[in-house]
């Protein structure tokens, strides 16, 4: 069956850390550009940043700094490391094979609070 399923929202007051799991099946994980997406609440859905299949990362200007995507091709998981986290970036994140798929997983609610 090709999904993807992310793992490791919750709770984290800020200036905390998460990291954000997305393992893939059902296809050759290591020929996909991987990418992480955000939804906050009442806003349209954003890119996060996305990994090339050989590694190359892009990430978003609000991420840029605080979060790193990695990728083990091996494992077939993409990961989002969000560090210094702020209540804004409370939102339901996603990852997406490739950058124009319909393949997404279903979300993993991150909140920012104290």
């Amino acid at each position: 069956q090709v999904q993807l399923v992310e793992a490791g929202g919750g709770l984290v007051q800020p200036g905390g850390s998460l990291r954000l799991s997305c393992t893939a099946s059902g296809f050759t994980f290591r020929s996909y550009v991987m990418s992480w997406y955000r939804q906050a609440p009442g806003k349209d859905r954003e890119l996060v940043g996305y990994i090339a299949n050989s590694g190359g990362v892009i990430s978003s200007v609000s991420a840029k700094g605080r979060f790193t995507i990695s990728r083990d091709n091996a494992k077939n998981v993409v990961y989002l490391q969000m560090n210094n986290l702020k209540p804004e970036d409370t939102a339901v994140y996603y990852c997406r094979r490739d950058l124009n798929s319909d393949l997404w997983g279903q979300g993993t609610q991150v909140t920012v609070s104290s």
